[in-house]
């Protein structure tokens, strides 16, 4: 008997396949860190509505605060490239045994561009949990909360 995929399951199907997919690109971003301080590599994944995947990779600098994290790695090339609309973000690193979440200015730049994302905070071993960026900032300040006559879109 062979069983039919419903478009629910199918839908589920290449969502996992897309997750999968950008954990992987993740993980291959997080080999080009430049973190000679740290030594804590970090690579992310990101994914416009429209279905492009920018990469970004933790660069650091002898004088720290001028360093970028992943996550605002990958957001500014997709940002310089003219993409807006974002659907997902992966994060990784295997330098801890925990999920690895994005720090505050990360949380912020992702804000800029929405609450309803999906962010995915990984293990080294890629197993995977789940927030929207409203979860990981919540009562957050946004573009939204400027006067009217501030805002520049």
């Amino acid at each position: 008997m062979m069983k039919m995929c419903t478009p629910t399951a199918l839908t589920a199907l290449q969502k996992a396949e897309e997750i999968e997919k950008l954990i992987n690109k993740s993980h291959e971003a997080k080999s080009f860190a430049y973190c000679p301080y740290s030594k804590f590599p970090v690579g992310a994944a990101l994914l416009t509505e429209d279905g492009q995947v920018f990469t970004g990779c933790n660069i650091e600098n002898a004088c720290f605060t001028v360093g970028v994290c992943a996550e605002r790695a990958a957001i500014h090339k997709a940002i310089s490239e003219g993409f807006r609309k974002f659907k997902a973000i992966v994060i990784s690193s295997d330098k801890s045994d925990n999920f690895i979440a994005p720090c505050g200015a990360c949380r912020q730049v992702m804000r800029e561009f929405g609450t309803k994302w999906e962010v995915y905070l990984t293990k080294p071993d890629k197993s995977y949990k789940t927030m929207t960026v409203e979860e990981l900032l919540p009562m957050s300040f946004g573009p939204q909360d400027l006067p009217t006559k501030s805002r520049r879109m």
